[in-house]
């Protein structure tokens, strides 16, 4: 497959929240509910992707005329994780049709290469049940597990 990853633009957000919904459809019914899948996906919207935040730093991978994939890291962990890490790589969704193709890992090297261009040492990561052996490939040991609600109301 034959990918770019580049630092996410504003344009994106569309193709970013069409990614994202794919995947949680396809990919999240190998590890939850077709009624935890819904509440997954639930009420995303475009606009709420931190793409142009100076608190995160957003890529997306695409092909040659489609994003398939998108990720994003903040240099300051969120309080949530359950080890002390300085920063957090908040999410890597890929589209289904790209799926096991090397994109995370594409993804997921370009997050790791920011972070250490911004002198992060450690990165923790809260992840969905159907992406820790991803995650655990990369190094990443889980040190907990959590139970999170979501509303659709």
């Amino acid at each position: 497959m034959d990918i770019s990853v580049r630092e996410a633009v504003a344009e994106d957000a569309q193709q970013i929240c069409d990614v994202h919904l794919s995947s949680i459809e396809e990919l999240g019914k190998q590890s939850y509910t077709q009624k935890q899948v819904a509440a997954w996906a639930h009420g995303r919207d475009p606009e709420e992707y931190p793409i142009e935040s100076e608190d995160t730093y957003f890529v997306v991978a695409e092909d040659v005329t489609d994003v398939v994939g998108f990720g994003w890291m903040k240099p300051e962990a969120g309080e949530y994780l359950q080890t002390e890490v300085e920063g957090e790589i908040t999410a890597i969704y890929i589209h289904p049709s790209a799926a096991r193709n090397g994109v995370g890992s594409r993804i997921y090297g370009e997050l790791e290469r920011k972070a250490l261009q911004q002198d992060i040492e450690s990165i923790g990561v809260w992840a969905s049940r159907n992406a820790v052996l991803f995650y655990e490939a990369q190094g990443y040991e889980q040190v907990g597990e959590h139970s999170y609600e979501i509303s659709t109301m």
